[in-house]
């Protein structure tokens, strides 16, 4: 079976020989997509490709060979955390970790998930046995959500019942100060520290964001969604949910609202199963409603989560429910026939992984596809050759595919129209890219991925340091949509790493991460590459601190960098409370 979604590829290089689907199987180009290859291609729709692919030579010539013409005109792309809807995904990481690849796309049996899940895949086998399913029953009503509180309270670190969030546990203003009076000429200042402030349960919890709306920068813990300035931290509300956040698109509506997936009770085994839509820009609740969760598949898979125009999808393995943002109405749920979507890309554009029962109910069968979010018509279908699973969607406009097969990692770029347009060519570098399961251990959507961008023209991926490297710097290296194939890299400086955010402005936009007694800060490439410049540096001084956040996101809006931690947990409750959150940066 294949568990979609979120689940990051084989770590490493790619560029595994993919052979495309039969000729019969791939879409007709609509009018106006010439035939000619472009310089450098070779000829044919599925022609060689320039190079031969990157570690041995394939069974049949070249994986993908020939991209259409007709590449996308904006470069919208799966942005999720408060960047703007026709940017790359608004944050980056400092540091990557290599974890072994898992087998299908849901993540069974991760984290503190694992003892309950087993649990109840028992009983979901003694009554499959017995030809019977069983699914939890859903509340269709929207109804308020109980126990909401908007209170600030009492400042930045605001009071509360004690487990209320950010309360914090030291005087961080004062701590921002003393680092900032300690930078140097050209440094930015820290405009503000966060901490987690938060008794959490036991082994932490998620942290989901951040997401920018206007002057607010919004993040989502255990029970709590809270909004503060971005230009000072302090707490502008805070909403109490009824119970813990289990998952959470990567970008809201145009006009800031959002839907979490929240569990239906507290109890250790309630299922993600509730909806919860809240006003990002108010701290306000709106409605909230059960779905209902029916088989096995669909109770043992992770929720993947996305928000398309007014229209959020909640992903599971065995299919896809849709339900208006503003009012929470259903829009469709399971489609016609043996195929049905696990996970869509946030974005102007509705593009969904699907997967496709078989004989031996195995769901190897995978496609890519463009879907009407308001109807769940089907637009266009991208077949994904048999064994070969969709991971993520680095980007959707234009549409890189990150797929994989075992041991075997593959980057596809395919045309506006679902046609196939080139396979990018890894050679011997090692590349890293960090997806939903690498940072948390519940929701795991298809557009989250850090360390890629990509513009019209290109795709920008991060290697990984090499081991024998104890300076641990990496590079950044630019590849060709048409081609496939490498046109420049750029390395970062010694003992420091740089990581793809987004493009802006006919230019990458990276995170440079902090090292030993260095500050990082944002730089950016232009599309032909050259020297790095620094946009953003920030102070030397608070190089610590800026360390710790070694596993976290990162957005850069408006000349300000802000860093959260994609989880928090601690050896005790106190070091929780303690342990930075958020860290803002900025002139």
């Amino acid at each position: 079976m294949t568990q979609p979604p979120g689940q990051q590829p084989p770590q490493g290089s790619f560029g595994a020989p993919y052979d495309p689907p039969p000729e019969s199987d791939r879409p007709s180009p609509p009018p106006g997509y010439g035939s000619a290859p472009l310089p450098g291609q070779a000829a044919g729709p599925y022609g060689a490709p320039a190079q031969p692919g990157p570690y041995g030579a394939p069974a049949q010539p070249g994986p993908y060979g020939v991209p259409q013409p007709g590449p996308y005109s904006a470069p919208t792309q799966p942005g999720p955390y408060g960047c703007p809807s026709s940017q790359q995904p608004g944050y980056g990481y400092p540091q990557q970790s290599q974890q072994p690849p898992r087998p299908g796309g849901g993540g069974f049996f991760r984290g503190r998930r694992g003892a309950v899940i087993g649990a109840v895949l028992a009983v979901v086998l003694l009554l499959a046995g017995g030809g019977i399913w069983f699914a939890t029953s859903g509340d269709d009503g929207s109804k308020p959500t109980a126990n909401a509180s908007t209170d600030p309270g009492p400042g930045p670190n605001g009071g509360g019942d004690g487990k209320a969030e950010d309360q914090g546990t030291h005087d961080l203003r004062a701590e921002a100060d003393a680092l900032n009076a300690k930078r140097r000429t050209g440094e930015a200042k820290v405009l503000w520290l966060q901490e987690g402030g938060v008794d959490l349960p036991r082994n932490g919890s998620d942290v989901y964001g951040p997401w920018i709306v206007g002057d607010t920068v919004v993040k989502a813990m255990f029970r709590t969604v809270t909004g503060y300035s971005v230009t000072d931290g302090r707490r502008k509300w805070s909403l109490r949910m009824p119970s813990s956040l289990c998952a959470a698109p990567s970008q809201p509506t145009a006009d800031g609202k959002i839907v979490f997936g929240i569990k239906t009770g507290t109890a250790g085994d309630a299922l993600c199963n509730s909806l919860q839509m809240v006003d990002l820009t108010t701290g306000k609740a709106g409605w909230r409603k059960t779905y209902r969760r029916q088989g096995a598949w669909d109770l043992l898979s992770d929720v993947s989560m996305a928000i398309n125009g007014d229209t959020v999808t909640v992903g599971r393995t065995s299919r896809t429910d849709a339900f208006r943002v503003s009012d929470g109405a259903v829009l469709f749920g399971e489609l016609p026939g043996n195929c049905q979507p696990f996970g869509f890309a946030s974005g102007p554009v509705a593009i969904a992984a699907t997967s496709c029962q078989t004989a031996a109910d195995d769901h190897k069968e995978q496609q890519v596809q463009r879907i009407d979010p308001v109807t769940g018509k089907v637009r266009w279908t991208y077949k994904v050759k048999k064994g070969w699973e969709v991971a993520q969607f680095y980007s959707v406009s234009p549409l890189v595919v990150s797929l994989k097969q075992a041991d075997k990692w593959a980057i596809i770029v395919l045309n506006e129209n679902g046609t196939y347009r080139s396979q990018l060519v890894g050679g011997t570098d090692e590349y890293g890219t960090k997806c939903g399961g690498d940072l948390l251990t519940e929701g795991k959507n298809l557009d989250n991925c850090l360390g890629v961008a990509a513009d019209d023209r290109t795709v920008y991926l991060a290697t990984k340091p090499p081991e024998d490297d104890l300076t641990r710097t990496n590079k950044v290296v630019a590849f060709d949509l048409n081609t496939g194939q490498a046109k420049w890299k750029a390395a970062a400086p010694a003992g420091q790493t740089f990581m793809p955010i987004r493009t802006e402005g006919g230019r990458l936009l990276m995170y440079l991460a902090a090292g030993k007694n260095k500050g990082g800060g944002i730089a950016s490439l232009p599309q032909t590459g050259g020297t790095p410049q620094m946009v953003l540096r920030h102070p030397a001084a608070a190089a610590t601190v800026e360390r710790g956040f070694f596993d976290s996101r990162v957005a850069y809006r408006n000349g300000r960098c802000i860093l959260i931690h994609a989880r928090i947990s601690g050896i005790d409750d106190e070091d929780e409370k303690s342990m930075k959150s958020m860290a803002a940066f900025g002139s």
